[in-house]
């Protein structure tokens, strides 16, 4: 077989090997490009703006690195914002098999802004580690643009926008059940050096009590 041949059929085989992963791949997870609707309250006052956001999501360990990005401007400053002073935060809502939030953030301008001028998001990232097994979506949620050391503006959609990804996960290996409330059921035991030296302390201070319970016990005895 000639050498053309051969890089032919190689091909061949390579691209019949790479198909099924290609269509698994897509089926775990399906993305959309929406446009959010967003109401926001502001220093200056009430703003509101359009803006398409994507959410994608890559494996990480147990869990999901998750890049939430917005392709334009919610709000604008009516002042300078000088590099470095805007940094923006958001929550993506969990629906489907899974619930609760994802919490992303955003990094610091790295170049001034003008005044009214439009504050570019840009991407945010945050971590999600499924509790649960199944079809989970991520749909935007609010969105806070902090800036000059205040949370400048509070942003919610008011659209009810669609989910902008859909994936499908496994939950954690080793992952606690849900307590139904932040766990209001006490403290974990401790284990540190301090923490023994109390124990034994409230232990000895136990014995002791005892003792002196039956000491006393004892003294009423006699003196029947």
């Amino acid at each position: 077989m000639s050498n053309r041949k051969r890089t032919a059929a190689a091909a061949a085989l390579a691209a019949a090997l790479a198909g099924p992963a290609v269509l698994a791949g897509a089926s775990a997870a399906h993305a959309d490009v929406v446009d959010v609707n967003y109401a926001c309250q502001t220093k200056i006052g009430p703003k509101s703006a359009v803006s398409p956001v994507d959410v994608t999501a890559v494996k990480s360990g147990d869990g999901y690195t998750v890049t939430m990005s917005f392709d334009k401007g919610v709000s604008d400053s009516p002042i300078e914002l000088p590099k470095g002073v805007m940094k923006p935060r958001a929550e993506l809502v969990l629906g489907g098999a899974d619930s609760g939030t994802v919490k992303v953030t955003g990094v610091p301008n790295s170049e001034k802004i003008p005044p009214n001028t439009p504050i570019k998001i840009g991407k945010l990232t945050g971590t999600y580690t499924p509790k649960k097994t199944g079809k989970v979506t991520f749909t935007a949620g609010t969105l806070i643009v902090h800036a000059l050391g205040m949370d400048a503006a509070t942003c919610t959609p008011k659209n009810n926008p669609r989910p902008s990804l859909e994936l499908d996960v496994t939950a954690a290996a080793g992952g606690a059940p849900d307590s139904g409330g932040g766990g209001g059921g006490g403290e974990l035991p401790k284990t540190g050096p301090l923490d023994s030296a109390m124990a034994l302390g409230t232990l000895g201070g136990t014995v002791l009590l005892t003792g002196a319970a039956g000491v006393l016990w004892l003294t009423r005895r006699t003196a029947r």
